[in-house]
């Protein structure tokens, strides 16, 4: 018999792509201005004195977007007082030629006076981030909007026998793709009007550019009434059928149209059911359950670049169901957080259930993690392990605001012991939960032929949440999505003053829960 070769972890950093958003700096002067050639053939690129006096001026709205350490995108803004600008067509007077040194700190605008990403790098939603930087802004500062003047370079292909006007109304009605008005219209922008003549030297927009506006809801008057604040974070979690598949390629396919369809919504994370990579046991020959597990843990590099790349073109914090892996020669049922900066993170299956350890042959984990996100700290609970409280506390302790559960049960009795203490673990530690699952069959596939499901997110019971602690829920056992918003900032309220706060009145006088962890020593809680 041929023995086993013991192989390491996997080293997590040969898969992630880093995308980073800063401050621009003077020395990316070259790669800016290569860049906006590429991106804007035929027009005049920034001058060096232009550059310098913008982040001089006004640096917290000069952004560029880093991937891997290279830049490929920017964005360039100023603060102005609306209502000193009547007529917005002359963008060298509002953007002082490039320099903004009109920059007004005072000012209640916050006007856009470019975004740029890099040609090979489109398609990666890199404008998305960057428009959402710009509202993050436009939020601190407590500016009234922001306003752009965007270009409309299709223009050009239909100016023969369209007007702007009509040209404008044809992308509203989404009859006409334009590469950038439909990327502003999809970020939040409302058209005001069009400007003739705003750069006469862009003849892909045949000079034309559109006004376009955002409202910043938050926007707080002077002397105002301070309105309540909320911090809001957008759940998708997929019900995902399992069937045969003839391919990896098939497999990713599938993945890939439930991702897309969460970040169409704006979601913040997808959330995709424990093993829903067993579907690619249907294309593993091997003689036994045991074998046929390491087969598939062969496909973990795959699994990995296929998530990380598609957390980073689609902007999109994924929990990835879970994965076999073999490290060490012993076989772990892991759970990766593909965040959107292209960075990765891992959750072990603690507890192993008595089929898992049978069929498989599955060791047990070691580590509660906790994860930093750009939506605030979380973590992942697979399965069988929201079933035992006491790694919830711990979660939770160590900062966890929501704990996601990826879970794969064959029938409904299965399905009802992850469901019922996911809504335990919410109350009692006054957080939210979300149970994502499969449904469907995978015929001949011993141990993981038959699914049922139903996600839900859960929340603390109590006045300020939805009726019965279920925020929302799919219907069972068919192929679907939930998409749902949670408000962080209600659970700090509710354990500051709710009706009754599990979470802060514990008596920890007379018990606690003793947490050895194997990097930061114990932990009490």
């Amino acid at each position: 018999m041929a023995r086993r070769v013991k192989k390491p972890p996997l080293d997590l950093s040969e898969f992630e792509t880093r995308v980073h958003i800063r401050q621009l700096h003077a020395d990316d002067y070259e790669r800016l201005i290569e860049m906006q050639a590429d991106c804007f053939p035929g027009m005049q690129t920034w001058a060096k004195e232009q550059i310098e006096s913008q982040i001089a001026t006004f640096p917290e709205g000069q952004l560029v977007i880093e991937y891997d350490g290279d830049i490929v995108a920017s964005s360039a803004s100023l603060i102005v007082d609306f209502h000193e600008y009547e007529d917005w067509h002359d963008w060298k007077v509002i953007a002082d030629s490039g320099y903004i040194r009109n920059h007004d700190p005072e000012g209640d605008t916050l006007y856009g006076i470019e975004i740029m990403v890099d040609p090979e790098f489109r398609g990666h939603k890199l404008a998305r981030r960057l428009y959402e930087a710009r509202r993050n802004l436009a939020r601190e500062k407590n500016l009234r909007r922001s306003i752009i003047g965007g270009r409309i370079p299709n223009y050009h292909k239909h100016a023969d026998h369209l007007s702007a006007r009509e040209y404008v109304e044809e992308v509203l009605q989404k009859n006409i793709y334009d590469p950038v008005l439909t990327t502003q219209l999809a970020n939040g922008f409302r058209l005001v009007k069009l400007i003739p003549n705003y750069f006469p030297s862009d003849t892909d927009s045949c000079g034309y550019a559109t006004f376009l506006e955002w409202v910043n809801l938050d926007h707080v008057e002077e002397g105002a009434r301070k309105i309540q604040a909320v911090h809001w974070v957008r759940l998708c979690l997929v019900q995902y059928r399992m069937r045969s598949v003839e391919s990896f390629e098939e497999f990713a396919k599938q993945a890939s149209t439930f991702v897309d369809l969460a970040s169409d919504y704006k979601s913040d994370f997808v959330v995709f059911p424990e093993l829903f990579t067993t579907q690619l046991l249907s294309i593993v020959d091997a003689p036994s359950p045991s074998v046929a597990a390491r087969k598939l843990a062969e496909y973990s590099e795959r699994y990995l670049e296929l998530f990380t790349d598609m957390a980073v073109s689609y902007n999109i914090n994924i929990i990835g169901g879970s994965q076999f892996v073999v490290e060490d020669d012993r076989l772990f049922n892991v759970s990766y957080l593909f965040r959107r900066d292209g960075t990765i993170g891992k959750q072990y299956k603690i507890h192993i259930t008595p089929n898992e350890r049978k069929w498989w042959g599955v060791n047990p984990g070691r580590k509660v993690e906790v994860f930093d996100t750009d939506r605030g700290k979380i973590a992942i609970l697979i399965c069988y392990d929201i079933e035992f409280p006491e790694l919830a506390r711990v979660a939770t302790a160590k900062g966890a605001k929501i704990i996601f559960v990826p879970f794969n049960t064959d029938e409904r009795y299965s399905y009802l012991r992850v469901r019922h203490c996911a809504q335990a673990r919410a109350i009692e530690n006054q957080i939210y939960t979300a149970i994502a699952g499969c449904a469907g069959i995978v015929p001949f596939v011993d141990n993981a032929d038959l699914h049922y499901a139903q996600c839900g997110i859960f929340t603390p019971s109590d006045f300020p949440f939805a009726r019965d602690a279920v925020a929302s829920e799919s219907m069972p056992n068919i192929e679907t999505i939930v998409v749902h918003d949670v408000d962080l900032e209600l659970l700090r309220k509710n354990r500051q003053s709710g009706t009754v706060r599990p979470w802060t009145d514990r008596m920890r006088e007379i018990y606690s829960v003793k947490y050895e962890d194997p990097d930061e020593g114990t932990i009490e809680c």
